[in-house]
C-alpha cells in the first residue's frame, strides 16, 4: 500500500510529465502518452511508463534514448513547476500491457468463436 503523498505525487508526475515532453523539440516524444507513473524510494526515482504501440523496437530503442538525454530538461521543468528540492531520475520504459490486454481481447474473441461454431 503506498503513502498518499507518494500517490500525490506520481499523480502530479502523471499530469506534468507530458507538459515537460511538449516543451522539447524532437517529434517522436513530444506527444508521447505517458500511461503510469511508480515512484520508488519516495521522490528519488520514478519508473514512467509510455504507450509504444505504435512504434517498432528499432523505434522504442531510440525513444528510450532521445528521453535519457532529455532526463535532465524534463527534471528542470518538473523542478521549476512544483517547487520541489529535488526530483526524481525518470526511467522511461514501454508499457506493453495495452499491447497484452489486446492480446487476450483477440483470445477470448476466439474462444467465443469456437465455441459459437461447435454449437
Amino acid at each position: 500500500m503506498k503513502s498518499i503523498n507518494l500517490q500525490r505525487t506520481e499523480s502530479l508526475l502523471m499530469e506534468l510529465l507530458p507538459e515537460a515532453l511538449s516543451t522539447l523539440n524532437d517529434s517522436r516524444i513530444n506527444s508521447l502518452a505517458i500511461t503510469g507513473v511508480n515512484c520508488k524510494n519516495g521522490k528519488y526515482d520514478a519508473t514512467v511508463y509510455y504507450d509504444g504501440s505504435d512504434y517498432d523496437n528499432q523505434e522504442i530503442k531510440a525513444i528510450n534514448q532521445i528521453l535519457h538525454k532529455a532526463n535532465g530538461r524534463i527534471k528542470s521543468y518538473i523542478l521549476a513547476s512544483t517547487g520541489w528540492y529535488k526530483c526524481p531520475n525518470f526511467k522511461f520504459v514501454n508499457d506493453d500491457s495495452l499491447e497484452e490486454s489486446k492480446n487476450i481481447e483477440a483470445l477470448f474473441a476466439k474462444i467465443a468463436k469456437e465455441k459459437k461454431d461447435q454449437e
